[in-house]
């Protein structure tokens, strides 16, 4: 018996968790998003925004195979490779229980859908927006500001729309996490925000570039993914307490640095991955090819394979 489509998937799930768009891979590609009822697709909290916003969904598409794509590619070398991620909206506990490795994708998931939607302005693709303000004073000696520079405010602040909405929802049971997800959703954006740089093109006589024209522009996917992933071997492990008046994360470990607005943090500690273990989400590394896919088997319920087998 084959797999459930995506649609039943989203619509089933008794957790929501913020990632799930994650699972539009699986039909999203023939789907002509032209009709509101192709927002069944998503979770409630994201309903309304797909139905406002119908010609940003290939480019939620687009990022959510984006996503699944960098992750397995920036850990294939790893003991945990990520391709359970294939197995989206149907997560494991790797990627349910406030481990390092969800901060990962929801820091990369968040950084990848404001990428493609701030490209897809800049590109004509999207009729709402258009491309990203130029800069004011001039970019340096010989250089003009011209092109199409990628528009990071429109994408920053529709992708956080979209991709923080069920974290902030009150139906995700563990306030913690919660933060958690939010915290490390707002880290991928602030990569992807210190990523922007001016670009130029050069003009004149035998490359002399007497004249440039320069626009600005955000680094590659790829690179936002190794920034990331660099961020994720140093995360800090965290609490959610009070701290005056309200909660925070804080560093569970007293000699700890504080946790800063760029620091990815999880709740607790990722199994070895190692050795198999259901419950916290490794089927081991025996056996694992790193260089080739694993395919999927059948699975307890509930469980999506992690393909850790090496």
């Amino acid at each position: 018996m084959g797999h459930p489509s995506a649609t039943v998937l989203l619509c089933q799930l008794g957790l929501s968790t913020a990632i799930q768009w994650l699972g539009l891979t699986e039909s999203g590609s023939g789907v002509s998003w032209n009709e509101s009822q192709h927002c069944r697709l998503l979770v409630p909290e994201q309903l309304q925004l797909c139905r406002r916003n119908l010609e940003v969904m290939p480019s939620i598409v687009r990022a959510a195979r984006h996503t699944q794509a960098l992750c397995q590619q920036s850990f294939a070398d790893m003991r945990w490779n990520c391709s359970s991620i294939q197995r989206a909206p149907r997560f494991g506990p790797d990627l349910l229980k406030g481990t390092r490795e969800a901060a990962f994708v929801y820091a990369l998931a968040a950084a990848t859908i404001a990428h493609g939607i701030a490209r897809a302005c800049a590109s004509g693709e999207l009729p709402l927006c258009s491309c990203g303000p130029g800069p004011p004073g001039d970019p340096g000696p010989g250089g003009r500001w011209g092109g199409c520079g990628d528009n990071l405010s429109y994408g920053l602040q529709l992708g956080a729309a979209f991709a923080d909405s069920s974290s902030r929802s009150s139906k995700l049971g563990m306030h913690g996490r919660k933060a958690m997800n939010l915290h490390n959703s707002a880290v991928g954006r602030t990569v992807l925000s210190d990523s922007l740089d001016t670009k130029c093109k050069c003009h004149g006589v035998s490359g002399s570039c007497s004249v440039k024209t320069c626009w600005k522009g955000l680094s590659s996917l790829d690179e936002i993914a190794s920034d990331l992933k660099s961020k994720y071997l140093a995360a800090i492990k965290v609490s959610h307490r009070l701290v005056g008046p309200r909660k925070q994360l804080i560093a569970k470990d007293m000699d700890a640095r504080p946790v800063t607005e760029t620091d990815l943090v999880y709740l607790i500690n990722s199994p070895d991955y190692c050795t198999p273990n259901l419950q916290l989400g490794s089927l081991g590394t025996q056996d694992r090819n790193p260089s080739v896919t694993q395919p999927w088997t059948s699975l307890p319920a509930g469980w999506s394979q992690g393909g850790d087998r090496r």
